[in-house]
């Protein structure tokens, strides 16, 4: 089942089951780059650290971002992206 998904700059992943977040993650990052979004931030919950790996997985192998890192506040459970400039 499809989701629309606003592009704000946040998204919270807790609604998508696990298989599908890689996927998710990929396609928010070419929206909000589309949407000339440069920083993004994707809330994965803390847990045992499953999601937050398949989230900086995915954004570590996508084109469109630049860095990423952990969001200092969120004590591991999210994760912060900055995307490349539009060309």
């Amino acid at each position: 089942m499809a989701h629309r998904v606003p592009i704000e700059g946040t998204l919270d992943l807790h609604a998508f089951a696990p298989r599908d977040v890689k996927s998710v993650v990929e396609e928010y990052v070419r929206a909000a780059h589309e949407a000339g979004l440069r920083e993004i931030r994707l809330i994965h919950g803390r847990g045992k650290g499953i999601q937050r790996g398949i989230v900086q997985q995915a954004l570590e192998r996508h084109p469109l971002v630049e860095e990423f890192w952990d969001a200092a506040e969120s004590h591991l459970g999210a994760t912060v992206a900055r995307l490349r400039d539009r060309p």
